[in-house]
């Protein structure tokens, strides 16, 4: 069924978005003149995000991909009213909104590439897609990534691990009869640094992204532990994997001189020791002074991470 194409509703101008059933799926439209693609990409954004990155599709744009993203089922465009924000009880949910968005965006290119691009949490839960879509389909069509690139993803829990093991084992039980109840919360620096307002780079809707966080509730830390430790067990993705991280981690405070230069979101080298059990072919690329969500970082770190991520797509393509 052809998609119900109209203006976005956040971005505009050049973006268009359509639903695609719990989910929302953005595209930007090629300009007048572009030369065809020769490859196509979906963004998959990360948890307390949706959206928003418009360099970011440009610069696809530029390097021949047609862009798409998707705002997964409650969140960004796809927050319905009464909905918690992100929240799910199984990364399976979002990872079928993944599917449906790789299934339009090869029905609207036919015959070409497809690559995935996902962020943080979006990329869990893509690194979960990908492995469960690494063969054909009944009717012998392939559904999954061509080339999956991840972003800071997060592939295990910050924290010791006796606090990763005991918080495990008291999610198992306590979720089920506690789903809402708040496990993780408190203001994001993160993003207050980021914001345009602030003195950052970027504009996006902070009722989307939340520069006071967004709490994590109990059934969805547990989902998210659950595919964490299928990653620990080992994934068997069967595609070319690019995982990309800063060269350091730092606290989420406001005094932290390096806020802006370090991952103060996630433990960079737990995503360096996890990124080995996605698969047997995964590159790591390294961007020093990068911030979580490498596409956001000062302009020399976000620089070298687009440069090298697209010299390596086109090495892989």
């Amino acid at each position: 069924m052809p998609l119900g194409w109209e203006s976005d509703t956040l971005l505009g101008g050049s973006f268009e978005q359509a639903k695609l059933g719990p989910a929302t799926l953005v595209r930007l439209r090629p300009e007048v003149g572009a030369l065809p693609p020769h490859a196509v990409v979906v963004h998959v954004h990360g948890y307390n995000d949706y959206f928003f990155q418009e360099h970011l599709a440009r610069a696809f744009a530029r390097a021949g991909y047609a862009f798409h993203a998707v705002d997964l089922r409650a969140a960004g465009r796809s927050l319905r009213a009464g909905q918690v924000p992100h929240y799910v009880g199984d990364l399976r949910e979002q990872a079928a909104d993944i599917d449906e968005a790789a299934r339009a965006a090869r029905e609207l290119h036919p015959g070409l590439p497809l690559v995935v691009h996902a962020h943080s949490t979006g990329g869990l839960t893509a690194a979960l897609w990908a492995h469960a879509r690494r063969g054909t389909l009944p009717d012998g069509s392939y559904r999954g990534p061509d080339l999956l690139v991840l972003n800071s993803p997060f592939l295990d829990l910050p924290g010791s691990l006796f606090e990763r093991t005991v918080g495990t084992w008291i999610l198992r039980i306590a979720a089920p009869a506690s789903p809402h109840r708040v496990v993780v919360e408190g203001r994001s620096e993160y993003a207050t640094h980021l914001l345009a307002a602030n003195g950052g780079r970027w504009e996006f809707d902070t009722r989307l992204k939340r520069p006071e966080g967004q709490p994590a509730l109990a059934l969805w830390m547990r989902a998210v532990r659950r595919v964490q430790m299928q990653v620990a067990r080992g994934l068997r993705i069967s595609v070319p994997v690019l995982v990309a991280r800063s060269d350091s981690s730092g606290p989420d405070r406001a005094d932290n001189p390096l806020l802006d230069a370090q991952d103060t979101v996630l433990d960079v080298d737990q995503i360096a020791r996890r990124a080995r059990r996605l698969g047997e072919d995964v590159t790591q690329l390294v961007v020093p002074g990068a911030v979580h969500d490498l596409s956001l970082s000062a302009e020399g770190p976000r620089t070298e991470y687009l440069g090298k991520l697209f010299a390596w797509l086109e090495e892989r393509l």
